[in-house]
């Protein structure tokens, strides 16, 4: 039985940079690698995590939204293709939203009925208000976040955002 969250049914939301695929560069929100953005490396188990997701709890209820500029977007865009990450997660190619600011990331997961969210950044969950569960993807990374509210829930990794994604579903 799949519950609801103020009525909603669960949909969840995932960042891109740091989420996604692996960081290229620590300044930018999406960072690709170099001049071959098609190389660069997807997260550790983000497919599989993905893809169960996307056919239990939130089926067909998963969007991606990233932001970025056009290049950055195009780059996106063309590495989801190259990757197979539509095919692989069951997402469809029309979930991919990008927005110019990350306070744009609010209104977007507002109007999608986001309950769920993905990001490696703080102060964007702290604008998903509307998001009843929010969780802080640190990719494992040995400095553990300081001062994180409590309604951030810190995963490490896609095994660790998977069991506490379905323990908040």
């Amino acid at each position: 039985m799949v519950r609801t969250t103020r009525g909603r049914p669960p949909t969840l939301g995932v960042d891109v940079g740091g989420v996604l695929v692996q960081r290229a560069d620590t300044s930018e929100d999406t960072s690709f690698f170099g001049t071959q953005p098609l190389r660069t490396a997807a997260v550790d188990g983000v497919f599989e995590a993905l893809a169960e997701l996307t056919a239990g709890p939130f089926a067909g209820r998963v969007h991606v939204v990233s932001k970025c500029g056009p290049k950055v977007a195009a780059n996106t865009v063309a590495w989801l293709h190259h990757h197979g990450f539509f095919a692989r997660t069951g997402i469809a190619a029309e979930h991919v939203h990008v927005v110019r600011a990350r306070a744009d990331k609010a209104p977007v997961c507002a109007r999608l009925g986001v309950t769920h969210f993905v990001d490696d950044r703080l102060d964007v969950l702290a604008d998903l208000t509307t998001v009843d569960h929010r969780y802080l993807f640190t990719g494992g990374c040995d400095d553990e976040p300081v001062d994180v509210p409590d309604w951030a829930t810190v995963v490490a990794d896609w095994p660790g955002a998977v069991a506490a994604i379905r323990a908040d579903v």
